[in-house]
């Protein structure tokens, strides 16, 4: 499985269902949406600037990394800025 790099920003609807939701609603229903297609949520943060969220995964190939990624956009409360591939090293 890759790694993925998934940037994105809240819209004004996104932010009141933040509001509303809570973080870890939030990010309970992220670590879902990676499971629900064989993947892992490693991590997601909340930060300030150009992103509001910026999540590291593991999914099967980039097929499954785009689907995730218009899914979430097509809610209508968040825009995905990007969806990076990463190659994982080993030491040794």
């Amino acid at each position: 499985m890759a790694k993925f790099l998934i940037t994105a920003s809240y819209t004004a609807e996104g932010l009141k269902g933040l509001q509303k939701d809570k973080a870890s609603g939030r990010r309970d229903a992220v670590r879902q949406a990676c499971e629900s297609v064989g993947g892992k949520l490693e991590c997601m943060y909340y930060a300030f600037g150009d992103d509001d969220v910026v999540i590291i995964a593991d999914l099967p190939d980039n097929v499954t990394a785009s689907a995730v990624s218009l899914t979430a956009s097509d809610s209508k409360g968040v825009v995905i800025a990007r969806s990076e591939a990463t190659k994982q090293s080993r030491a040794g």
